[in-house]
């Protein structure tokens, strides 16, 4: 049983067609009950499956709080146009384990199983404790309008991250602060009215997620990207953007290979890539939205995986195409329909790169009506029933895609 709550508000307030305000607040809530049996590894002999089991049946809690107050303001120096942003941003991050434990189960042969008879070992592992992120952000950014052609991004962060871990079993506390400064420039040049070349540099600092099996706490996790690319305008309401980018990040956190249900942090990973979208209408009341993407993931500095080494759910190449009509005129005004195809390649299902993810190809489909402020819809997720594999944590451990999926939604705009 997993219960789930959340809950927030977005709240705006105008002092003039220039300056305005906002606060947002986000909560979600989250309890798991439940006893996990993970696979470990496979025996030499091609079907005895190593096994063992984690019981957070007493509760594992996620509690996860969000505040951000920001104000937008629009002046001018001289000749010179601003768009001013700065802000504060305030969150925590509770997880508290409840007497949660864990062990060895009997192995299971894979082509004679016999289910429901195991029982639980000794555990190996008692988690009771409670960890605490908190963080402080501070944010100002500048977008200046030159009057020959340019467009100037000014901007910056600061953090200020602390991570505390009481262990109830140990009779220990930990702790550990972080700050950091993360810059943001940018630029665009308008050779003409419908060209814009760009370029930008920006650097993040954000916590790690997971739980460590030792209980030890993660550095945050850091980032570095570079881009570069050019919009076109091809009409008055269809564009085309093409981009190359180059992103670095350290301490990114992924599944402990001997303890599934907890996570290590890799050393630094590495994407380099290409995007290519088109998004906009065609014709009055038709819309479309195409990309392709290429993307070099690689590790490039690690104690534990193979530097060079592909990272694992990073397709090389993806795909996609969605398209929708809605009907502009006569009494079904509103109703519309969508379809579109998603492509992702072949992929590495773990850091070791031992085995290969299939790639696939899934159609998606929709029906919806619009009449005022309220919109309902029928989505069709994988509209053939194909089998195919979204992600992999290891070779023991792939999950596949959703089956034909309908998901109705209503929703009312105010």
């Amino acid at each position: 049983m997993s219960p789930r709550e959340r809950f927030g508000y977005n709240l705006q307030h105008r002092f003039s067609e220039n300056w305005s305000i906002r606060n947002a607040f986000d909560a979600a809530l989250r309890t798991e009950n439940s006893l996990t049996i993970s696979a470990l590894e496979l025996g030499e002999d091609g079907r005895t499956l190593e096994r063992d089991y984690f019981d957070n049946r007493e509760g594992f809690d996620i509690y996860t709080y969000t505040l951000d107050t920001y104000t937008v303001g629009k002046f001018n120096t001289g000749s010179i146009k601003h768009e001013l942003v700065a802000g504060i941003e305030l969150a925590r991050d509770e997880t508290i384990f409840n007497d949660n434990f864990g062990g060895g189960i009997e192995a299971l042969d894979l082509f004679d199983p016999e289910y429901g008879i195991a029982t639980l070992g000794e555990p190996d592992f008692i988690f009771d404790q409670e960890e605490t992120k908190d963080g402080l952000g501070i944010y100002l950014q500048d977008q200046i309008t030159l009057p020959d052609k340019f467009i100037v991004l000014l901007g910056g962060r600061f953090d200020i991250l602390r991570t505390e871990t009481e262990d109830f079993v140990e009779d220990t506390v930990e702790s550990q602060q972080n700050e950091g400064f993360s810059p943001r420039v940018g630029l665009v040049y308008k050779p003409i009215e419908d060209i814009s070349l760009y370029a930008s540099y920006s650097r993040s600092l954000t916590q790690s997620v997971g739980t460590a099996f030792d209980g030890g706490i993660f550095e945050p996790q850091r980032g570095t990207q570079y881009e570069i690319g050019v919009k076109g305008d091809i009409s008055d309401r269809l564009s085309a953007t093409l981009a190359l980018y180059d992103l670095a990040r350290t301490n990114v956190s992924t599944e402990d290979p001997d303890n599934p249900e907890f996570e290590i942090q890799t050393g630094e990973q590495n994407s380099q890539g290409i995007e290519l979208s088109v998004a906009g209408a065609i014709l009055p009341g038709w819309n479309i939205t195409a990309g392709y993407a290429y993307n070099d993931a690689v590790i490039t500095e690690d104690n534990v995986f193979e530097e060079g080494n592909r990272l694992n759910n990073a397709p090389e190449n993806a795909v996609s195409l969605w398209t929708t009509y809605k009907l502009q005129k006569g009494s079904l005004s509103g109703l519309g329909f969508g379809a579109g195809i998603f492509f992702v390649g072949e992929r590495q299902g773990d850091l070791d790169n031992s085995f290969t993810v299939p790639s696939y190809t899934r159609t998606d489909a929709a029906i919806f009506y619009e009449r005022g402020k309220v919109k309902t819809a029928i989505n069709f997720r994988n509209l053939f029933d194909i089998d195919y594999f979204e992600t992999a944590d290891s070779d023991l451990r792939v999950y596949p895609g959703d089956p034909f999926t309908v998901v109705g939604s209503v929703s009312y705009e105010f």
